[in-house]
């Protein structure tokens, strides 16, 4: 009778659990003792080569590359796209890392030259063409890429644009500043020609009526001597 009113007793289930819950507590009761690691653990800085580098986007995709052996699409990864802008020389490149590993899926300059299309209607989607450095090698690439949004890959793609326009931009200039350097330098040469020949010059005729003299002089005697 004891046993069956224990059992149905709230009061003498509290009691029963206070206690268990005290004894767990003084097994778990920190003895403040200090455990000093096996193996100390420096920080080590690790370079990612964007250093030196203005982040201009950076959005979520997914990476394809157009494998010409299997003629189709393959998967080079899920990560986040990067457009980074030299600090000197102001050079822009795309580089991307799947989001897991690290691993570079795409790594080339912006140049010129790139234009990026819409994907077969995919308002999604986009290719281009690179010369890519991401296996450590270069290679001509087709590359396809997948954003969530039609508004991500709008701001990719107009993005790119601006960057390749202002990039020819720059060319042009570096151009135009080093042939009016080369012209600048021609005009020098020519110059400084001009003045070495109008010193020659008269060397020349003096050394011409020197010489006119002294045959004067040499026919002179010839006529004194005939006298």
């Amino acid at each position: 009778m004891s046993s069956t009113t224990a059992a149905t007793d709230p009061e003498h289930n509290n009691k029963d659990r206070e206690e268990e819950e005290n004894a767990s507590a003084v097994d778990d009761e920190d003895t403040g003792a200090q455990v000093a690691p096996i193996v100390k653990l420096e920080e080590v800085a690790v370079s990612t080569g964007e250093e030196d580098e203005d982040p201009i986007l950076d959005l979520k995709a997914k990476l394809y590359r157009f494998d010409k052996d299997g003629n189709q699409w393959k998967e080079r990864g899920a990560g986040n796209v990067k457009l980074l802008k030299h600090k000197e020389s102001g050079k822009v490149r795309l580089v991307m890392r799947q989001s897991k590993t690290l691993k570079i899926c795409a790594n080339h300059l912006v140049l010129p030259s790139m234009n990026v299309q819409e994907h077969h209607g995919n308002d999604k989607s986009c290719v281009w063409h690179a010369t890519d450095f991401a296996d450590g090698e270069l290679k001509d690439e087709l590359f396809c890429i997948r954003f969530a949004s039609v508004e991500n890959c709008k701001t990719f793609m107009d993005t790119v644009q601006e960057i390749a326009e202002t990039q020819e931009k720059k060319e042009e200039s570096e151009e135009a500043k080093e042939t009016a350097g080369l012209l600048e330098n021609l005009s020098v040469k020519d110059v400084e020609g001009e003045a070495k020949e109008k010193k020659q010059v008269p060397v020349e005729a003096k050394e011409c009526s020197d010489a006119e003299g002294e045959k004067a002089k040499e026919e002179a005697k010839k006529e004194d001597n005939a006298a």
